[in-house]
């Protein structure tokens, strides 16, 4: 009997095609967890942590729909001191907030919760989260640690390794928070060119996922913006106005400096053909995408 070949749902998914953007979860705050052991395949929901502890921050962390993430530095390199902790916000209007604490026993991490309700720090540089989940999807792994090697070589303060993030097939997936920016379809190369321009306030169409305060339909609007004017500030483009007919969205993408134009643009939703969409899914699942039916530029 011959063997069949291994499914990498990455090398899969650019086979077939897969649209990139309007694939980016919606959340603006997240919780990041150093843990320098092994990983379980659901993160942090695995961890044998002090029960009471564990579900404390579990309910703080669902009370504004945070995202609770695994966070470790490339290679597993060994580390001295404490673990770390972090919640990040990212505010509507740009403001970007963090807070950072240390843990040894479990229940130092219940100050996560009072951290959510907590002002934060501003003026902090973004964190460069890499996916490299490989228990939970194959190609996180292969493709993630790679770009998170290059990415931490450059930027070692910023950079980290992180469980699950969402997009399996659009490995490397990286997120740069708070900024609420997901870019996929990276390798070490790509990576660099396109983070040094995302800290140059240059977001480039290209691999870019989405904003993760905007819907689908408006994540798809902006990158077709971006594809169409060149690549613009993170809140250079602003959506003003969306109106939904069924499967279509009607989209006004406005650009707030001066010399930029606002856009009308017209996105289309459609449901593919089942597929396995991650390397370790049994079973076949249909996703939606969307599409560009047109972009108009407005007269002044």
């Amino acid at each position: 009997m011959t063997a069949q070949p291994r499914f990498f749902c990455a090398d899969a998914a650019r086979e077939r095609g897969d649209a990139l953007a309007g694939t980016a979860p919606y959340g603006s705050v997240w919780i990041l967890v150093e843990y320098r052991g092994g990983w379980p395949p659901n993160g942090y929901d695995g961890l044998d942590l002090d029960p009471a502890t564990k579900s404390h921050v579990y309910a703080a962390a669902q009370r504004v729909r945070a995202r609770i993430l695994l966070i470790r530095r490339h290679g597993r390199r060994p580390v001295e001191g404490p673990k770390r902790w972090a919640v990040l916000h990212g505010e509507r209007d740009g403001a970007h907030r963090q807070q950072w604490g240390t843990w040894d026993d479990d229940q130092d991490l219940a100050a996560i919760a009072d951290a959510l309700d907590a002002p934060g720090e501003t003026g902090c540089p973004p964190v460069l989260l890499v996916c490299a989940h490989g228990l939970h999807d194959t190609c996180c792994a292969l493709r993630g640690r790679p770009v998170a090697r290059a990415l931490g070589d450059r930027w070692p303060e910023l950079v980290w390794e992180c469980t699950h993030i969402g997009g399996d097939r659009f490995a490397a997936n990286v997120v740069v928070a708070p900024d609420g920016v997901y870019y996929g379809n990276l390798d070490a190369d790509a990576s660099l060119t396109t983070v040094e321009q995302h800290l140059a306030d240059r977001v480039h169409a290209r691999h870019l996922r989405g904003y993760t305060d905007l819907t689908p339909a408006q994540q798809v609007a902006v990158v077709a913006v971006l594809e169409s004017a060149g690549p613009a500030g993170r809140r250079d483009y602003l959506v003003e106005r969306t109106v939904r007919d069924q499967d279509r969205w009607f989209i006004r993408v406005s650009g707030g400096p001066a010399g930029l134009s606002t856009y009308d643009v017209e996105v289309r939703s459609r449901r593919e053909p089942a597929t396995r969409l991650t390397c370790h899914g049994r079973f076949r699942s249909s996703a939606l995408s969307y599409e560009v039916v047109s972009l108009r530029e407005r007269e002044v």
